[in-house]
Parts: structure tokens; sequence; C-alpha cells
């Protein structure tokens, strides 16, 4: 069936009206398809973003983690520099209080001090008292004391040579002891007068060959040694350092104790020996005044009881029978003297019946 003119014409309009909405369709969906694309470009964007925002945050959490490791360590580091503060602070404290301490005991020091050097002026006027007692004894000694016993001595002569023979034997008796006393104080004034020169003299130290000094204090003991067949024997000696008089002095007492306190049944044998010796390798104490000589005199004698070592140095002390042996107990007393004045020491040792050692230290060098 043949379609009529009006249904053509309907026909194409239609078709006219689905053409305009595909194109009108066509346009939106290109529009929005543009749409799209802006959104998923913007999209991306925000992803990028989002994504270098993850990255920095994830940068931030390992900094934040380094920072609070960080911080953990200066807490742990200001933690111990408390800790060290504290004991610092504990320990300073304690310095103060030493140093108070320290302080007060200097105060107390300082305050001795000055006393004893009040004491010390006291002593030297006291010394120097002493020793103008000591000179004026000195000479009452050497002329008050010795101008009547020269007479008493002058007179027993007289006797002894003119009347000693008219005396009873009781008068006799008296008369011997009477020459004794006299003798024995003629000795004790004596040993007092060098006893005193020891301790008021001047002193000036010279080096001097020991040698010397021995063979001279021989000589003024010759009748000694050979009354008792002495032998003294000595090899070459050290030169010393010395006051040549005191120590001429200090070895005439010493050989002549070592001669008279020999035993009856042998003659008497002394030996004498000089050694280099120092505070390190001395047989005794030594201050520390560098080397020493070391003077060893042994004798074959009557020794004594060791218990008596440092008592025989006092004065008017004896360990022997003093109705045996002549003497008034200052040869030795002299001895110690004379060796103080050198700034040295002495010591005794002896066996009982087989001799005795002395042993003198003198430094090798003096400071006068």
């Amino acid at each position: 069936m043949r379609k009529k003119p009006e249904d053509h014409q309907n026909v194409s309009a239609d078709r006219l009206d689905d053409h305009a909405a595909l194109i009108i369709a066509n346009r939106e969906l290109a529009f929005q398809n543009e749409e799209k694309e802006k959104l998923t470009a913007e999209l991306f964007a925000v992803n990028r973003e989002l994504a270098f925002q993850i990255e920095e945050k994830g940068n931030r959490a390992a900094e934040l983690a380094i920072a609070n490791r960080e911080l953990t360590f200066q807490n742990e580091q200001k933690e111990k520099r408390a800790a060290e503060l504290v004991i610092a602070n504990t320990e300073l404290a304690f310095q103060n209080r030493e140093k108070e301490q320290r302080a007060a005991e200097l105060l107390v020091a300082n305050e001795e001090l000055a006393f004893q050097n009040v004491e010390k002026e006291k002593r030297a006027a006291e010394l120097l008292i002493a020793n103008k007692e000591l000179e004026s004894f000195t000479f009452i000694s050497s002329h008050d004391l010795q101008e009547p016993l020269r007479k008493i001595q002058s007179f027993s002569d007289r006797v002894l040579t003119g009347d000693y023979e008219n005396l009873s034997a009781k008068g006799k008796y008296y008369f011997e002891r009477m020459q004794l006393s006299a003798l024995h104080m003629q000795t004790l004034i004596n040993d007092l007068l060098a006893y005193s020169r020891t301790t008021a003299s001047e002193r000036k130290f010279e080096n001097t060959d020991l040698t010397k000094i021995i063979r001279e204090v021989m000589a003024s003991l010759k009748e000694d040694i050979q009354q008792k067949n002495a032998t003294i024997e000595f090899s070459r000696l050290c030169e010393v350092c010395i006051i040549p008089f005191q120590f001429r002095q200090l070895m005439q007492n010493l050989l002549t104790n070592a001669i008279k306190f020999s035993e009856p049944s042998r003659s008497p044998h002394i030996t004498i020996e000089c050694n280099i010796v120092n505070e390190t390798n001395s047989p005794v104490a030594l201050p520390g005044l560098g080397d020493y000589i070391q003077i060893s005199i042994t004798d074959n004698g009557m020794g004594f009881d060791p218990i008596y070592k440092d008592k025989i140095f006092e004065i008017f002390q004896r360990v022997h029978d003093g109705e045996a042996f002549e003497g008034t107990g200052i040869g030795l007393t002299i001895v110690k003297k004379i060796v103080d004045n050198h700034r040295g020491r002495i010591t005794a040792t002896a066996i009982p019946s087989q001799g005795t050692t002395f042993d003198i230290f003198i430094p090798t060098h003096q400071n006068e």
C-alpha cells in the first residue's frame, strides 16, 4: 500500500528531529567527555599532589623520628650532666669544707709557729745567757780554780820531798788519797775546759787528711802506746771536711779509751778504716746530706754491755769500775759533741771482753 504524501512528510520530520537530537546528544557527550578529561586531569594532578604530600609526610615522619631520637639522647645527656653536676656540687661542697678546715688548721699552725718563734727567741736569749755563763765558767776554770789547785799540788810536792817519810802509815795513805783527788780534779777541769771549747769555739771546716790527724794523736800518746804494747793499724785513710783541732781531740779520746780499757791478758790492737756511704747504703739512718765518710775505730778491749750503747755518751756516765780506771766520764761526751758539731752521727757496738767498735759518720761537705 502506498503511503500518503503527508506520511512521507511526517517521517522526514521525525528523522530531522532524531538527527537534531543525535547532534545535541553528541555535543552533550563531547562536552561530558571534555569534562571527564578535565576531571581526570584534575584528579591526576590531585593524585600527584597527594602522593607528594604523602612523600613529604613520610620525610617529615623520618625527620621527626630522628629528631625524637636526638631529643631522647639530649635528654639522657642532660640527665647525666645533671647527675654529674650534683656530684660536682657535692665534691665542691666537700672541697669547700676541706678548705675551711685547712684554713682553720693553717690559722692554728700560724699561731703555733708564732708561739714557737717567740719561744725560739726566748731560747736564743737564754742560750746567749748560757754562753756568757759558759764563758765565765771557762774563765773561772782556767784561772780561779786552777790557781788554788796548783797551790795544793805545789804544797803536796813539798810534803812529798821533805816530810813524807815522817808521816805515819795512815798519814801517808791520806796524803796519797789527797794527791789522787787533786789529780782527778785537775783532769776534771781539763775535760770540762775541753768540753766547753767544743761548744763555744768558732767552727772553721777544712779538708784534712785523716792520716795526718791519726799520726799526730799517736805521737801524743806515744808513752801510753809503748807502755801497753798497743798496735794501731790503718791503711790509706780518707780526706775529711772537719774542724781539725776538734777532730784531733775526738780521735785522741777514742784511742785513749781503746788503750786504757784493754784486756789484761792481751795487748791492745786497734784498727781504723774509712769508707764512703750515703743514706741508702749506710748501716744507720742518716739525714739526706749526700755522701758521708764512715770512720770505724775497732779495738779488742773490754767492750761493754750493749744496753749501755747510748748511755756511754752522756756526761759523767761510766760503764767500767771507777776505782780500777781513771777518768771523769766526759771523754765520750766530748766525742759526741764534736760529731754533732760536724752534723754527723756516732754509734757504738760492743761485746763484753771482746772489744768495741765506734762508727762515725761525717758529711763529705760542710756548710759553715
